[in-house]
């Protein structure tokens, strides 16, 4: 025990460490915290730089099929950027949404356009409301918290990690968050899929 800590701190800590579903629940519990405490200003301005980012590190991202996700909880926005790739970018390139099939499936994706006919899936997130699925080469992949070597924390559904496990090939995956989610680990597990890029406001990280 730390002279600095009381005894029922330094047994808190040990009973978090001992509880990996506990002391994940609570960090994602802050972490959420931390982006909703941002205002709508912030917000936006954040969301901009990390499009930006994305712009300069992976400009390959305008030719191919990548998959995002609707921005809920103040997660960084990014149909600005992919609207703007359907515009100027390559004929091949889409914009792609995830849709939920099974609880303990991959997720699916549909092309999404800002026109495009849309519904709320059994978790209330807006998703197309019809079309084929195609098979994504990237997946922007939002952030509750994430670590320096390239491990996230997301909202404990488990969905991106079975995704990038089971899809065949392995889309590109590049993490998108604020860098007030960063934290020294999230102590990943066997089953946390490790991310091959992460890009926040103050820039991008690779990790291959």
């Amino acid at each position: 025990m730390r002279a600095d800590q009381t005894p029922e701190a330094h047994n808190k800590n040990k009973d978090d460490r001992s509880s990996p579903v506990a002391w994940r629940r609570e960090l994602r519990r802050q972490a959420i915290a931390r982006r909703m405490a941002l205002s709508g200003e912030e917000c936006a301005q954040r969301s901009q730089t990390i499009c930006h980012h994305l712009q300069a590190h992976f400009p390959q991202l305008a030719t191919m099929r990548v998959g995002f996700c609707w921005p809920m909880r103040n997660e960084p926005d990014l149909r600005p950027l992919l609207a703007t790739w359907r515009v100027v970018g390559n004929e091949s390139f889409n914009a792609l949404l995830p849709v939920v099939v099974d609880e303990d499936a991959a997720l699916a994706f549909r092309a999404w356009t800002p026109d495009i006919a849309m519904v709320e899936d059994r978790y209330g997130i807006p998703t197309p409301a019809t079309g084929d699925f195609l098979l994504p080469q990237a997946l922007l992949i939002p952030l509750v918290a994430f670590d320096a070597a390239g491990f996230r924390l997301g909202y404990g559904g488990g969905f991106f990690d079975r995704t990038l496990t089971r899809l065949q090939p392995r889309p590109l995956a590049i993490g998108v968050g604020f860098e007030l989610n960063r934290v020294e680990t999230i102590h990943p597990e066997a089953h946390d899929a490790r991310l091959d890029a992460i890009v926040t406001e103050t820039g991008a990280m690779n990790f291959i």
